[in-house]
């Protein structure tokens, strides 16, 4: 990941970012540090499905593709991941997906997780009730 300019100037003699620390160093700190990560290995795949479960010291995420995501699947939905954390990362992992989720409502409008809500209301009309 590459870094941006004002994080490859922090520290360096004679710039900007140095010439604010004794001001930054009166301000609480806001910003967190940025984590360099490598996801060259990492893998992506789409799931409609998740189970929650877990023990007490740790929650169990398994993520699996539903063939029939609506009603009662008849053949057992395939698990293609299984994630494994402790109650302190899945409490940061909440937040994280509820600021995000905060954000993408904000701008595009609520989600809504009722199936049948989302169903067109002509589609959910009787056949022989006229269109208004």
């Amino acid at each position: 990941m590459a870094k941006s300019e004002d994080e490859k100037n922090q520290g360096t003699p004679g710039t900007q970012a140095n010439a604010e620390a004794p001001a930054a160093a009166a301000q609480p700190a806001q910003q967190r540090p940025q984590i360099e990560i490598d996801d060259s290995h990492a893998s992506a795949a789409y799931a409609n499905f998740c189970r929650v479960t877990g023990t007490p010291e740790e929650l169990i995420l398994d993520f699996g593709l539903n063939p029939q995501p609506f009603g009662i699947p008849k053949e057992a939905i395939p698990i293609t991941h299984r994630l494994i954390v402790n109650f302190y990362t899945a409490k940061r992992m909440l937040q994280a997906l509820s600021l995000t989720v905060q954000r993408q409502e904000a701008t595009f409008g609520v989600l809504e997780t009722d199936v049948q809500k989302r169903v067109m209301p002509s589609a959910r009309r009787p056949a022989n009730q006229p269109q208004a």
